[in-house]
């Protein structure tokens, strides 16, 4: 297929993997072209460096040229000018999976990390252990690690490490994204319900990790938390080696002696002593995921401790956006129950005695739904202080699905803790600044812009 393909188009090109991969694709010499509704920096800045023509808007005439292959991005649905053309036509098409085993996986030894929670986390640090210790692996990351200052690369090694995401490949393939991935070693850190807009229940999300689980070779290693479930049920396999790692006695790699300081986590395994600059338990497990998989592919535990000593985080992953008027303001990610729980511990253990603020916006398919009703009132109720935003694009969901902010607060208060339902992003500024004192931590959660609250709050703080 590749020896015939000269040009291609994506549409939704100004995704971050989108746009990375068709920026290798014009590095390797092919014509590359691409649209999308939302064409600005930083995406579109990346792209015009990398010389490649960003039409902004879908319409019909963007296929005009007529290009070998189309990849269509996962935001496309049918209705979309240019989708309905493809298919019409009877173009060649793919998936950005579908390109990314094709063009760049296949051949080389792939390395799949996946799981509900802690996939970047695990991912930025794995890629960062082979980085450190010369591997130059290619790497597909779904967020900004520090020390390796972008999101994905494409190399000669023999390794590719990549994230692995469940959520469905594109109109046309509703399969998870990782089915595609060819994995010679896959981690499966944990496995809860979520992206409730595409699957039905847990049964739903284990039969697709199952799905990843029937892909790993006889030659190959499937890493999985024996501290997890919901895995379990899925692990009863004997065609692939599993090594299962964890915090209790039933695994096959166990850490003891966890320890908190104010700058790293310290735990044993077995006689070696690791120390890890990121808090709470699930870093824990993200990390030991890391060096079992490290072992088997021959680095050594020393290799590992040295990475682990210069790793600098990932961007929107407990990430310190600044501090002003002697109150820190973190950005994080979370947007399930059980991550925005986890990383309330893992904030505690960093900033022990201070009062810690929750700021959350529920945008995710998920969190707007009135699924997780009652586990999210328990995990913003792990804050002192939590503040509710409004529901995004409540008005698109039937009313019996929706989540209840005033049933929130509620069952916030009744646990001891104190809340608010703000309507916006000013509201919820002044709110803070009211309240707020010297000495306390914002954990702002949301898995979109949320306004460039962290920005505009800090400002304020600052007197600006």
């Amino acid at each position: 297929m590749q020896a015939e393909i000269r040009s291609i188009h994506f549409i939704g090109i100004c995704g971050t993997a989108m746009a990375a991969t068709a920026g290798e694709l014009k590095k390797q010499g092919y014509r590359v072209s691409g649209s999308d509704e939302n064409v600005y920096p930083p995406m579109s800045t990346f792209l015009d460096r990398c010389g490649i023509n960003v039409l902004a808007g879908y319409q019909e005439s963007n296929l005009d040229h007529t290009p070998d292959l189309v990849v269509v991005g996962n935001v496309v649905s049918r209705g979309n000018p240019e989708a309905e053309r493809v298919l019409a036509e009877k173009r060649r098409y793919c998936s950005l999976p579908e390109l990314l085993k094709e063009f760049f996986i296949r051949g080389k030894r792939s390395i799949v990390v996946a799981g509900t929670h802690g996939k970047t986390t695990t991912t930025s640090l794995l890629t960062w252990v082979f980085e450190h210790n010369g591997l130059h692996p290619s790497f597909l990351i779904g967020g900004l690690p520090e020390n390796l200052g972008q999101g994905a690369r494409f190399t000669e090694s023999d390794w590719f490490i990549i994230e692995g995401d469940e959520y469905d490949t594109a109109f046309f393939d509703k399969r998870s994204k990782f089915v595609h991935y060819l994995p010679e070693i896959a981690i499966l850190n944990n496995l809860e319900f979520d992206h409730a807009d595409i699957f039905d229940d847990l049964k739903d999300v284990q039969k697709s990790f199952s799905r990843l689980v029937r892909l790993v070779p006889r030659n190959g290693l499937l890493l999985a938390s024996g501290d997890d479930q919901n895995l379990l049920s899925i692990l009863d396999v004997d065609y692939c080696p599993i090594l299962k790692f964890g915090l209790g006695d039933e695994n096959d790699l166990q850490a003891v002696e966890l320890s908190s300081g104010k700058l790293f986590t310290e735990f044993r395994l077995g006689e070696k002593r690791f120390q890890l600059p990121l808090f709470g338990e699930f870093n824990v497990r993200n990390a030991m995921a890391v060096i079992a998989c490290c072992r088997h592919c021959g680095i050594s535990d020393e290799g590992i401790q040295s990475a682990f000593d210069l790793f600098k985080g990932i961007k929107r992953r407990m990430e310190v956006r600044g501090e002003a008027g002697g109150i820190t303001v973190i950005d994080d990610f979370g947007h399930h129950p059980t991550a925005i729980m986890e990383t309330m511990k893992a904030v505690r253990q960093r900033y022990p005695g201070q009062r810690l603020w929750a700021v959350f916006e529920p945008r995710s398919n998920t969190t707007r739904r009135n699924i997780f009703q009652k586990e999210l009132a328990q995990a913003l109720a792990t804050a002192d202080f939590s503040v509710i935003a409004e529901v995004a694009r409540l008005s698109r969901l039937p009313e019996e699905l929706r989540l209840d902010p005033e049933q929130l607060l509620t069952d916030i208060e009744s646990s001891g803790s104190k809340g608010s339902y703000l309507p916006d992003v000013s509201a919820i500024i002044e709110h803070l600044l009211a309240d707020c004192r010297a000495g306390d931590v914002v954990c702002i959660f949301s898995n979109g812009g949320f306004g460039g609250i962290h920005e505009k709050f800090l400002a304020r703080l600052a007197g600006d």
